[in-house]
């Protein structure tokens, strides 16, 4: 039987041909925009493993290693070669750390979102120690998915995992349940008392930020509704205040403040660009 070494020697060898095959693949002077991506070679993991010399853990390594090199070009980041391939790396070693980093970094913020998550799933089933794969998992839920119950149970996981981060990923699940109720009055009830019962000063501190908050858009749509009775429709927020409903407009804990959109008064939210188009 050969010697571990001379596996790892094999290994190399048929890494740096395949590496120099698939670049011979692509004459010199063809235009990236021209390239029919669909023509790149993706190794799957059974022949992956046979050519590290049954070493899975080798193999997921320095295949991504090349992923991390080969997935962007001057034309862009190639998502379906990349959602092919990280896929193979997941098979040979799920719980791959700097795989389900490029995996949610490439494919989930780069358009292939169901594809993204599917590899952050396995690191979550993985990787049972680690909280970062939820948090991304709950992240993309909520911006991409609109999902907000499966994105609060990635919370409360991550929450469990990540304790130095606890408290903000707990405050993140609240939140979204708060977001739930249809009348802002039970939201508030529900945010005091998660509060109130919380044993962590952290987390009653930042959820007593968002009952504040909470509070100030009750006055507003309060004085909206008493204003709109008297003067017909609320064009300007500060309407409540020339004309007496408020004494001040209700200052926001978080700093975002409180917007007048559709009739409807609303507390402002942090804007990300591009997307809106996510909507």
């Amino acid at each position: 039987m050969l010697p571990r070494h001379c596996f790892l020697v094999l290994a190399l060898i048929f890494f740096s041909c395949f590496s120099l095959s698939t670049q011979l693949k692509q004459p010199p002077d063809t235009q990236p925009e021209l390239r029919n991506k669909e023509d790149r070679v993706v190794v799957s993991a059974p022949i992956l493993l046979f050519l590290y010399g049954g070493d899975n853990y080798l193999a997921a390594n320095l295949e991504a290693i090349r992923l991390a090199s080969t997935g962007i070009d001057e034309s862009g980041t190639d998502t379906a070669y990349l959602t092919r391939a990280q896929h193979e790396v997941s098979k040979l070693n799920p719980c791959h750390e700097d795989n389900y980093y490029l995996a949610n970094a490439l494919l989930t913020w780069g358009g292939a979102v169901s594809e993204g998550n599917k590899v952050l799933k396995s690191a979550i089933q993985c990787r049972f120690w680690d909280g970062v794969a939820p948090f991304f998992y709950g992240v993309n839920k909520v911006f991409f998915d609109r999902e907000k119950d499966e994105a609060i149970q990635a919370f409360e996981l991550a929450a469990e995992r990540w304790p130095v981060n606890s408290a903000a990923l707990r405050r993140l699940a609240i939140t979204l349940r708060a977001e739930q109720f249809s009348d802002e009055h039970l939201a508030l009830n529900y945010l005091t008392q998660q509060r109130d019962s919380a044993t962590d000063p952290l987390l009653q501190e930042m959820l007593s930020r968002r009952v504040t908050r909470l509070h100030g858009l009750i006055q507003l749509r309060e004085a909206q509704r008493r204003y709109e009775k008297k003067h017909g429709n609320l064009h300007d927020i500060s309407q409540l205040v020339e004309t007496g409903e408020l004494t001040a407009i209700p200052e926001d804990p978080l700093g975002l403040g409180y917007e007048l959109q559709d009739g409807h008064i609303d507390m402002k939210t942090l804007k990300i660009e591009g997307m809106e188009s996510q909507q």
